[in-house]
């Protein structure tokens, strides 16, 4: 299974992206993707406002996801950010979005970009989560809420050690 600690690294979250529209958010995601792939930033945002073409990727609740598929990178990527200011994506629910997961895959990905697409929506579903998304302002935090918490359910949890502290027993 798919799990985003395997899609996103901390250099690709941007805590305050600073946009007022959709293609300047994609263009902006586009140029930091570029960087950290090493693909071209053109090619990349051709992808994205290609598939904007087909319908919005606005999914509601202030999230969008956009994503598209190249053929000129062997892996998918993840990038995510946490814009300044909400700004209007089309959105299914007609809401202004703040929180954008990008996704970018192999042309030759099958179900896999299907099954990624949705594992970060399932992610993203997650009021509590995005609320703490919303109030994080370093990319580190932002990385660490989404991969945490998208941890796979049967992942053994830390280990709970008893430690005396003062005459008592704490669990950390």
């Amino acid at each position: 299974m798919v799990q985003l600690c395997d899609l996103i690294a901390p250099v690709a979250v941007v805590p305050g992206l600073k946009a007022t529209t959709k293609r300047q958010v994609l263009q902006e995601m586009a140029a930091r993707a570029a960087r950290v792939t090493g693909q071209d930033e053109r090619a990349l945002i051709e992808v994205l406002l290609e598939r904007e073409r087909l319908g919005t990727t606005g999914i509601g609740g202030g999230i969008a996801i956009p994503h598209g598929k190249l053929a000129t990178i062997d892996r998918m990527y993840g990038f995510f950010a946490r814009l300044e200011t909400p700004i209007d994506f089309d959105s299914i629910d007609n809401q202004p979005v703040d929180l954008v997961f990008m996704l970018l895959a192999p042309e030759s990905d099958g179900t896999d970009h299907l099954k990624a697409l949705a594992k970060i929506a399932r992610v993203l579903r997650d009021r509590s989560l995005c609320a703490k998304l919303r109030g994080s302002n370093t990319a580190e935090a932002i990385y660490a809420i989404l991969t945490e918490s998208a941890a796979p359910p049967d992942a053994d949890p830390a280990p709970v050690r008893a430690a005396p502290v003062q005459g008592r027993v704490a669990r950390r």
